[in-house]
């Protein structure tokens, strides 16, 4: 006999439901607060935050959009609704240590950065590139980010500089093979912490979070 719980709804009503039925709910419900906890960025407090292009397609390869990414970081940093500590722009991802200070409206600053960049992303490619990012779906046409930005919250120095370590490496990986030294790569803020050079305005020294 298949176990079952009792479970009422008001005071004259009792229903029996199979254990098997509240644990695959049970389960689904762990996966959906996974996922937001993945996601989820809480004002004020920083993170370590990763995006993907879709299907890992290098669009960041050249340049051009590159300055797309940085140009949103600059303007949100001066609207203070984001703080950047550091950053890596990767032929299809980025990493950023930041720290959102308020909502964007009524979008979150992550999600205003993500809609920007890829309305401007759209702008300069061809039909026959766009095709590569075509989604059949109700509320747009084009997908270039993935949904499944990971947010790691740095709670404390240690984690906070694994990070930043990972972060400014990563050019310079068997993989990548970007650059031989982590602050000769342009597109990241290494050599703000390992020169002291201030190629990009909008940055803030992690060192002094903590």
């Amino acid at each position: 006999m298949q176990a079952s719980v009792r479970v009422s709804t008001n005071r004259n009503f009792i229903y029996f439901v199979p254990y098997m039925f509240i644990n695959r709910n049970l389960r689904s419900m762990d996966k959906l607060f996974e996922a937001r906890r993945k996601n989820y960025i809480e004002i004020g407090k920083i993170y370590f935050w990763t995006a993907t292009i879709n299907n890992w397609q290098k669009l960041l390869e050249k340049d051009i959009f590159k300055q797309i990414i940085l140009s949103s970081f600059d303007h949100l940093s001066k609207l203070n609704k984001l703080d950047i500590f550091a950053f890596v722009i990767m032929p299809n991802h980025i990493h950023v240590i930041l720290r959102t200070n308020e909502l964007n409206g009524k979008e979150t600053v992550q999600g205003s950065f993500l809609k920007y960049t890829a309305h401007e992303f759209k702008k300069l490619l061809s039909p026959s590139e766009l095709v590569h990012y075509y989604r059949n779906a109700i509320n747009k046409n084009y997908e270039f980010w993935q949904r499944d930005s990971l947010a790691i919250h740095l709670y404390t120095p240690k984690v906070a500089y694994q990070k930043l370590d990972y972060l400014h490496n990563n050019p310079c990986t068997t993989h990548w093979q970007l650059a031989t030294e982590p602050e000769e790569y342009l597109y990241s803020s290494a050599s703000f912490y390992e020169k002291n050079e201030l190629r990009y305005a909008f940055l803030k020294d992690l060192r002094l979070e903590f």
